[in-house]
């Protein structure tokens, strides 16, 4: 194969794509625009032995397998000169793709280790820059270490970067805006307001309105009188908030719960709004997110009887590994991933002094039979009707994951998402491309869904002071 033959394009780049940005993304061979994309046949091989299993990973090799047999099968031209690829979103971008037909021989410092693939890959790019010194040729990997190597023996190496959201996850939607000091002086005559159902609606015009999105919290405090609401409608120059319910006095408190902090009582605003049907929570740990979570769904499926059952799924790290060597059942199976929750069910089932010991023990079975614990593997097929679904350690899931979860929402289920993009555990992964920040972005202003931020902790002074220094 030589690529340089039949380079109809100078200009193209020519990307070398390791195995990982295949598994990692399928789709990954149609956006490359122009530019041409080489595959070694080490790179086919691991793909094979990837595919067996039902784990996400094993997917996407299958997935990424079928894309090459379509392609290779429905080319008129030999495999030799490239073979047409179609940028997606771009019909006049067309790339081709290069299949490694032929024995490559590279003498590779003795350093390396022959017959590895990384280092086999790394041979054939040495290859490929010598045969075409005036051609850009790039290695897309999603391994770190093999960008590193690459770059130590003088070869152009860079991430995948089509699957991020976000190249700066500080752009990120944090779901509140702090209203500047002179808002209301600006508006004048242009606000009108009035009182429904216990809470006070603003219309308003004016420039700022086109920065907001539906269901966004504001907020402005000066002093004795803060002011908090949600944006209710937004058009343009003009939009309506409604102030909140104030979730931070003892007589609105959720299952004995009331919000500590500014955020927390966004977050309860929009747990408790039956016509939010999505929620996602961002905060580092002791924010408060399954605590506040877990309350407003035990008062509404206990008290208000809104959802049948809770149902609370949290990804085991490595993602979609089978866990079938714990004993045990399912919920079982899932228990060692489980002691948050256990943790926070003592907060929320505080004992009676008037029903003792055994009242305490009834209604911890009671909260027990109502919460179900679910494991990710297999939620395909599912359907859940009237749920109250919690996916906990969301960022741990990959876009199309969270996706294959989100969409088994049936009517009268409301999904909630929490997590903390700063510590992903899953490989390939970043805070850019996890699910909960494409989630995050993609849901936005959407009428039945709502994202709150929390920035600050509230387990205790030690674990608040251990966060800053540490």
């Amino acid at each position: 194969m030589s690529p340089r033959k039949a380079a109809s394009n100078p200009a193209a780049k020519l990307f070398v794509l390791d195995t990982n940005v295949l598994m990692h993304d399928p789709t990954s061979l149609f956006r490359f625009e122009e530019h041409d994309i080489y595959l070694p046949m080490f790179v086919l091989e691991e793909l094979d032995n990837g595919k067996k299993g039902m784990s996400e990973v094993a997917r996407n090799a299958r997935q990424a397998s079928r894309f090459l047999d379509t392609i290779v099968s429905e080319t008129a031209h030999g495999i030799e000169q490239g073979i047409p690829l179609q940028a997606q979103g771009n019909q006049a971008a067309t790339g081709r793709l290069f299949l490694q037909t032929q024995f490559i021989a590279h003498e590779l410092p003795p350093t390396l280790e022959h017959g590895k693939a990384d280092n086999a890959i790394l041979g054939v790019m040495l290859f490929l820059q010598k045969q075409q010194p005036k051609r850009a040729v790039i290695l897309v990997s999603k391994d770190i270490n093999m960008r590193i190597k690459a770059r130590a023996l003088g070869l152009s190496a860079q991430d995948y970067f089509n699957d991020k959201v976000l190249e700066d996850t500080d752009l990120l939607y944090g779901g509140v805006l702090a209203l500047p000091q002179d808002f209301w002086d600006k508006l004048g005559a242009d606000m009108k307001s009035w009182q429904q159902g216990g809470h006070t609606f603003y219309d308003i015009k004016g420039p700022l309105c086109r920065d907001l999105l539906v269901n966004q919290f504001v907020y402005q405090e000066n002093g004795g009188n803060p002011f908090y609401a949600v944006v209710t409608a937004q058009d343009g120059n003009t939009a309506m908030l409604r102030t909140l319910t104030d979730y931070t006095h003892h007589k609105n408190a959720i299952w004995g719960i009331t919000a500590r902090n500014r955020e927390q009582n966004f977050v309860l605003n929009l747990l408790m709004n039956p016509e939010i049907d999505f929620v996602t929570l961002l905060g580092q740990a002791g924010t408060g997110k399954t605590l506040l979570t877990l309350a407003a769904g035990l008062m509404q499926t206990l008290e208000h009887k809104l959802y049948s059952e809770i149902i609370i799924t949290r990804v085991t790290v490595p993602v979609g590994e089978d866990i079938g060597f714990l004993p045990g059942t399912e919920e079982e199976k899932m228990s060692p991933w489980m002691g948050s929750l256990d943790d926070n069910l003592d907060v929320l089932n505080k004992p009676d002094e008037e029903s003792g010991e055994w009242g305490r023990a009834a209604t911890r079975d009671l909260i027990r039979s109502r919460i179900k614990i679910k494991s990710l593997n297999f939620m395909r097929g599912r359907t859940f009707l009237n749920k109250y679904l919690i996916i906990d350690e969301a960022q741990n899931l990959t876009p199309k994951q969270m996706k294959t979860l989100i969409t088994r929402a049936g009517p009268g289920t409301k999904v909630v998402c929490m997590g903390n993009i700063a510590q992903i555990d899953t490989p390939y992964l970043t805070e850019g491309s996890s699910g909960l920040t494409y989630v995050v972005d993609r849901f936005k202003g959407w009428a039945h869904s709502g994202h709150v931020t929390l920035m600050r902790g509230e387990r205790s002074r030690l674990a608040d002071y251990a966060g800053e220094v540490l």
